[in-house]
């Protein structure tokens, strides 16, 4: 497979790194054993906002295009990415989206000190609907199983319906929960899969 992965890892605002996201439950490691580059950068760590995000993912863009792989909250930096520079994306993957407009959930992050500017968003945080329906790239969608509140069914059957040409992967828990590790092989699977398609 040759492939170079930008892998974009979840979190928001709390002790969370590319390491523990991607490299300790075996990602990184198994996308490299199947042919593939990877690039696995920090996100800041408190961004102003998500367009912030993506010009601080832009530097670590190769000369060519990569496919992104995106955790939970790194979905909405992904995707600011991808719309600042959708020709050095050939394909985006979105694992375990981070639900926007839930008020439950919004609020536990407000009391952990996450500013407003991060927690807006329609389908995703810091994207419109609208600006999701522009995605001209190859975009796949892979759920939370079990969806939880921070990453519910619904945020899935919206960017299907608003995406255009996006597809459905078989879903898993996210890294680095509990559940997460007796997926890693078909999470690998599922993301060669998509990259190669």
């Amino acid at each position: 497979m040759n492939v170079v992965f930008l892998l974009v890892h979840g979190g928001l605002w709390e002790d969370m790194d590319a390491d523990r996201f991607w490299t300790r439950p075996g990602i990184t490691g198994g996308l490299r054993r199947k042919g593939g580059t990877v690039l696995a950068p920090d996100r800041l760590r408190h961004p102003p906002d998500w367009p912030a995000e993506a010009a601080h993912l832009a530097a670590f863009l190769p000369d060519r295009p990569v496919v992104v792989v995106a955790g939970s909250n790194g979905c909405s930096a992904a995707v600011r990415l991808a719309l600042a520079f959708p020709r050095r994306i050939d394909r985006l993957l979105l694992a375990w989206p981070a639900t926007a407009g839930d008020a439950e959930v919004d609020a536990r992050a407000s009391l952990a000190g996450v500013p407003r500017a991060l927690l807006r968003g329609e389908t995703l945080r810091g994207v419109t609907d609208d600006e999701l329906a522009t995605l001209a790239m190859p975009v796949g969608v892979l759920p939370s199983v079990p969806d939880n509140p921070f990453h519910q069914r619904r945020t899935v059957d919206s960017l299907r319906r608003l995406v255009p040409g996006c597809t459905e992967l078989p879903g898993c828990p996210e890294p680095p929960s509990p559940g997460f590790a007796s997926h890693v092989d078909g999470l690998l699977a599922s993301i060669a899969g998509f990259a190669d398609r």
